[in-house]
């Protein structure tokens, strides 16, 4: 008998673009949701599907048994989950995957506003309609990805002086080791909420930002910075790092050395113009 396809919200980001193929790889028809239309390849169909407005959501749960819900930001996440769900439930889906972020259960946002931690109250939010959605569920908490904290160095990096939050400590982690796990849940037994995922290490914000400076050749003044509040004194405490156990996968001085010379040799690649 024919297995459905699997639904991937979020398939075209940095994690979705890893689970895809490795969900693929596995012989699985893949279906993926996206806001704009892509061209369809063998055994990935691109759907076009708005969480937003629910434009198209459902026709695209139709027919599918797993869903694996990647898609997220710092905003509306529970209400683009719940539309999601309520459309899983109508097609009658038989299980739904959802990752989100280690310390989503202890991170208090107040006072935060818009600012980055506002995340962690997003997929709080959406972690629980998962849990009250009445679907067999499994849901993966993981640290940030090393690609994340790129992001954050670079920004440090456009200030004239860089302001590192004083205490602030990460523990990156892996995207594809993520994905691995992602695809091994996704094909098994729905198992509710399943213990979280990390990387090897756990750095100071402002020793990430300086290995990322020597990688990458520059230089740049740090600025310390309290940052008071609930919010902040919970992070400092760990809330955002796993408990008790030790992660695994790539460390973030290996993962950026291979960015950093990967880089370096697509550029070397390029050939010359030619001299006029």
């Amino acid at each position: 008998m024919t297995q459905p396809p699997i639904l991937v919200t979020g398939g075209t980001g940095i994690l979705g673009s890893l689970v895809v193929p490795r969900l693929r790889a596995t012989g699985r028809e893949i279906r993926v949701m996206s806001r704009k239309a892509r061209d369809s390849e063998p055994g990935v169909q691109y759907v076009v599907g708005d969480l937003v407005s629910g434009d198209g959501v459902d026709a695209a749960v139709t027919g599918v048994g797993t869903i694996v819900h990647l898609a997220g930001t710092a905003k509306g996440d529970a209400q683009k989950t719940e539309r999601l769900v309520q459309a899983a439930r109508g097609a009658g889906a038989s299980h739904l995957v959802y990752i989100s972020v280690v310390g989503a259960d202890r991170i208090p946002v107040v006072g935060f506003g818009r600012l980055p931690f506002a995340y962690f109250a997003s997929k709080r939010a959406a972690e629980q309609v998962v849990m009250n959605s009445g679907l067999p569920w499994t849901a993966l908490r993981a640290t940030q990805f090393h690609e994340l904290i790129e992001i954050v160095c670079k920004g440090l990096n456009k200030l004239p002086v860089a302001p590192i939050p004083a205490g602030f400590r990460f523990q990156p982690v892996d995207a594809d080791a993520v994905a691995a796990r992602l695809v091994e849940l996704a094909l098994g037994e729905p198992a509710g909420q399943v213990p979280d995922i990390g990387g090897p290490r756990v750095y100071r914000l402002v020793d990430l930002f300086r290995s990322y400076l020597r990688a990458t050749k520059r230089r740049k003044a740090v600025l310390p910075v309290w940052i008071g509040g609930k919010t902040a004194r919970v992070i400092r405490g760990g809330a955002n790092l796993l408990e008790g156990t030790t992660g695994s996968g790539t460390t973030w001085e290996d993962w950026l050395e291979e960015r950093v010379s990967g880089g370096r040799r697509a550029r070397e690649s390029v050939p010359a113009a030619p001299q006029r």
